[in-house]
């Protein structure tokens, strides 16, 4: 084993992006902290934030912790996504200010772009706008935490980086239905209507018009890795592939690749969400020298094979689709 390049404090580390970071990490030689949860140390809580990074003493800090979801549970608790979220990024950033971390990343949100941004996104839109409502609690504590960055950048000369994925998918993701995002929550769908076996239906959120892009789990711990290596500011920059797709379209993708042959709806009483999302990913290549490597096609089947693997773990929550 060669010599260790960083000691990195990594939080939320094991979630779905968190335990991708931690792999990255790992392999490029740097000396992991994982911080799992509430249980260990609760990050709206200030004291025991200062205390996680003076008995941890990490050189420099990944923040990856969040709570988020879908449309329907952002909808249920606006408020605690909204206050978990600014609550846990303050009390960081002003424990890393100081303790003195070296470096300090944050993962920003797609939900903090206006509700009708020109596509694709630039980061120059943040702004420009009020986020698309079923999820505007959670990009305004994120959007607020951007500014948090600048401002002490501009007081303190606080290094950090501010990234901004959109939609990630892959392994280990999230497939609890009351609070999972698109592509988990339709193989578990999917899934549950193939064991039915007698006509087979599925019915999805909305008319299936809005489109989304997304983003391979490897792929952004890739970017995030690369973001803490090299120098950046905390102006923020987006993360993603630079395609978009239907949810009609996405549906039946992943149908095909499941084998689906039921019958597929749309509920148009329930929200879209924004209309389309889709980002311009020019600064993540000009600033880390990072692009996006995994085609949706071979996330998917990687992200269904491994659903399929560990399929047993999520047999409980096919009594709540």
């Amino acid at each position: 084993m060669g010599l260790l390049m960083s000691r990195v404090l990594v939080t939320g580390a094991n979630g779905f992006l968190g335990r991708a970071v931690c792999t990255q990490l790992q392999l490029a030689n740097h000396d992991v902290i994982p911080l799992n949860g509430k249980r260990e140390f609760d990050l709206t809580d200030k004291k025991q934030v200062f205390h996680a990074l003076t008995s941890t003493k990490p050189e420099k800090v990944i923040h990856l912790a969040a709570t988020c979801g879908g449309i329907g549970i952002n909808q249920e608790q606006p408020g605690k996504f909204l206050y978990d979220n600014l609550a846990m990024g303050m009390n960081l950033i002003e424990g890393c200010r100081q303790y003195g971390t070296e470096k300090f990343v944050m993962m920003g949100t797609v939900c903090s772009y206006p509700k009708h941004t020109p596509v694709p996104f630039k980061e120059s839109d943040l702004w420009n706008g009020y986020p698309e409502e079923t999820n505007a609690p959670y990009g305004i504590a994120k959007k607020t935490l951007m500014e948090m960055l600048i401002a002490y950048k501009n007081q303190y000369d606080f290094n950090s980086c501010n990234l901004i994925p959109v939609n990630m998918y892959g392994v280990w993701d999230n497939f609890n239905p009351a609070s999972s995002h698109v592509i988990p929550a339709l193989i578990l769908k999917i899934a549950k209507a193939m064991d039915a076996m007698v006509d087979p239906e599925i019915t999805i959120w909305g008319d299936g018009t809005a489109s989304r892009e997304f983003l391979y789990v490897t792929d952004c711990a890739n970017a995030i890795v690369k973001a803490m290596e090299v120098e950046t500011s905390p102006s923020p920059i987006n993360l993603g592939t630079g395609k978009e797709i239907s949810i009609s379209d996405l549906v039946n993708k992943i149908a095909q690749i499941m084998g689906y042959k039921g019958m597929i709806s749309f509920d148009n009483s329930k929200p879209n969400g924004q209309p389309r999302r889709c980002l311009d990913v020019s600064l993540a290549k000009e600033r880390l020298g990072w692009q996006a490597e995994t085609p949706l096609d071979l996330g998917l089947v990687h992200t269904i094979e491994w659903f399929y693997a560990n399929k047993d773990e999520y047999d409980d929550y096919y009594d709540y689709i």
